[in-house]
């Protein structure tokens, strides 16, 4: 007995890399959400299905004659997965790849930003983050021994009182340029942004990419949404810039692509001598990805290959149906009072909350921004889940951009419709009080 009470340890167990990134919005976020809302516009996943030819691909792996889709297979991506990646990729970027050494199948878009941290930052390695960021580069960065460098995105007002863009969020060039040094390692880019929505142009990833060829920087470049983009926009491929292909990971995601996140099929595209650094600490971690969900994605992309660019491609329809969504949405807003930021890609959409200051007073000397404070408060008295801004911010800025919250608008008409009423019946009660 007196040996077992000794037994207990006293020594810290924890890693050191850990100390200060264990709390995460999200799990905050999502738990007040399942506990308060009625509608939830907050966590970044649609509430409808994936497209009817996903599905069946998978139904069809499943069920079909081949049991050795029930086991392992290729640990750096599924044989007709990374068959199909590489041609499709090859005519995006115009060139010709391998699907064995330029293509990484990951367990998410997740994971590859994980192995890319892991595979190219050294301690003290610094690594420049556009803000507002998704949130786990900064966190990945630690735990990598690399020190996060923050440039922000800064907003310019529109003329003529229209509503703001995305591309009103924009980079200062002087500013962007001062971050780089001999102990920059890399840039992680995210276009089409997560939460601004900010497709970047063509003279934006010029510039950005300049950059890294003059200081010899690899660029992390985060393309989940690549596909989601409205207006006419064109989604420009930095990897596809002169001097970019050699120092640049695509990463991509089927969970966005096909509407389908809790497949967690992820995938890395790159030049051999970066992703070969990927292969080994994919091998050393997940080491392997789902079988079956690889082959259903493998199916999907050869069915958007032989449609591509027609209108029957999900690729133009999915688009299509979340522009009508994100319309809908900024007119029931806006209508409400709350601005919003017209996303130019993703699926999400920025609003401005000032207006609603009197429903959510100051707290004086409150630690919390603003606008955690004022999703906290939303949830809770109006069932309408939303995240805010300033969790996709360094602490250093939180507080400059603490009066926006960002929704989600993947989601059914009936989702959307209730958080108009939501926001109908809100303005109401502000006008009769």
């Amino acid at each position: 007995l007196s040996l077992s009470l000794q037994a207990k340890m006293s020594r810290p167990v924890q890693a050191q890399r850990l100390e200060g990134i264990d709390k995460n919005v999200w799990v905050e976020f999502v738990k007040l959400a399942a506990t308060y809302s009625t509608v939830n516009l907050g966590q970044g996943f649609p509430d409808f299905p994936p497209p009817d030819f996903l599905k069946e691909a998978f139904v069809r792996t499943l069920s079909g004659k081949s049991h050795m889709l029930h086991q392992y297979t290729r640990a750096f991506g599924h044989p007709p997965l990374v068959k199909i990646l590489a041609q499709f990729y090859g005519k995006l970027l115009g060139r010709d790849l391998d699907p064995m050494t330029n293509v990484m199948v990951t367990v998410g878009a997740y994971q590859a930003l994980f192995c890319c941290f892991q595979a190219f930052v050294d301690e003290g390695d610094e690594v420049i983050i556009i803000e507002p960021f998704f949130d786990c580069y900064e966190t990945m960065v630690k735990m990598a021994g690399g020190t996060p460098v923050f440039v922000p995105l800064r907003p310019k007002a529109p003329k003529d009182g229209k509503l703001m863009s995305s591309a009103d969020w924009q980079l200062d060039p002087d500013e962007l340029a001062s971050k780089f040094n001999a102990r920059t390692k890399a840039i992680v880019l995210n276009s089409p942004n997560n939460p601004l929505g900010k497709v970047f142009s063509r003279g934006e990833l010029e510039l950005i990419a300049d950059l890294c060829v003059k200081h010899d920087v690899l660029c992390i470049s985060d393309e989940v949404y690549e596909w989601l983009v409205y207006d006419g926009k064109e989604h420009i491929r930095i990897a596809s810039l002169r001097g970019m292909w050699d120092r640049t990971v695509i990463i991509g995601s089927a969970g966005k692509t096909f509407s389908a996140t809790g497949w967690k099929v992820g995938w890395t595209v790159g030049p051999n001598r970066l992703l070969q650094h990927l292969r080994t600490v994919h091998q050393n971690s997940v080491y392997h990805c789902a079988t079956l969900a690889q082959d259903a994605v493998a199916q999907g992309f050869q069915r958007e290959l032989e449609l591509y660019g027609k209108p029957d491609s999900y690729f133009i329809q999915l688009p299509k149906e979340l522009q009508r969504k994100r319309d809908w949405l900024i007119q029931s807003l806006d209508a409400v009072g709350m601005k919003p930021i017209v996303p130019e890609g993703t699926y999400f959409l920025v609003a401005d909350i000032s207006k609603f200051k009197s429903d959510v007073p100051d707290v004086p000397d409150s630690d919390e921004p603003y606008d955690s404070r004022f999703a906290k408060w939303m949830v809770k008295n109006k069932g309408l889940a939303a995240i805010p801004l300033s969790a996709f911010y360094s602490e250093a800025h939180k507080n400059n951009y603490n009066h926006f919250i960002r929704f989600c608008f993947a989601k059914e008409e009936a989702t959307l419709k209730a958080a108009n009423d939501i926001l109908q019946k809100w303005k109401q009660e502000k006008m009769n009080p």
